[in-house]
């Protein structure tokens, strides 16, 4: 399993990951506000099909302190956060549901989990992604903070994510194709 993301479509990427179970364990850090906030944004989800999904980032989930990279500073300065509805729901296994993008379209994110022995094979897809920029940047994103979420659950200290964010950036940019 490679650890990049791969270009599906030209708007979708999809993630693989082998990840510390129980399955209910991931579950948890990707529906419960606390520990979703521990590697990517706080936030309540109302889980169930047409629930509401509040998300609330701030990026700071490492006692290493970073500044926000000159290109993401208004968005960080105003506030990131997300709104979205929840698609599809069927616990521990399934979460999918709408992500705005900056200019108001609406992309979706798709989690599917199974059980690999004491592991959880976690299968990440971001749809209706409408650039190649927002899919470096998202690809890149979801790379670092996937990261950080497995740091979570091996009980590690997590990672910057600032750092982190950018030089896959700098990667994703080499590996996508340009339109």
């Amino acid at each position: 399993m490679d650890d990049y993301a791969v270009q599906t479509k030209p708007s979708t990427v999809r993630m693989e990951r082998l990840l510390p179970g129980p399955i209910e364990k991931v579950w948890a850090y990707l529906t419960e506000s606390e520990k979703r906030g521990s590697w990517l944004a706080f936030g309540n989800m109302d889980l169930r099909v047409g629930g509401k999904v509040h998300l609330e980032f701030n990026h700071d989930h490492s006692p290493v302190k970073e500044e926000v990279p000159e290109k993401y500073k208004d968005v960080c300065e105003t506030g990131a956060t997300m709104e979205g509805t929840i698609l599809k729901v069927d616990a521990p296994h399934l979460l999918s549901y709408t992500w705005s993008e900056g200019d108001g379209a609406a992309s979706e994110v798709t989690f599917e989990l199974r059980e690999a022995g004491e592991k959880v094979h976690m299968t990440l897809t971001h749809e209706k992604l409408p650039n190649r920029q927002i899919l470096i940047g998202v690809s890149a994103g979801w790379h670092a903070h996937i990261a950080i979420m497995i740091d979570q659950l091996e009980g590690k200290t997590p990672r910057p994510f600032w750092s982190t964010h950018m030089e896959l950036e700098t990667e994703y940019d080499k590996r996508m194709p340009a339109a």
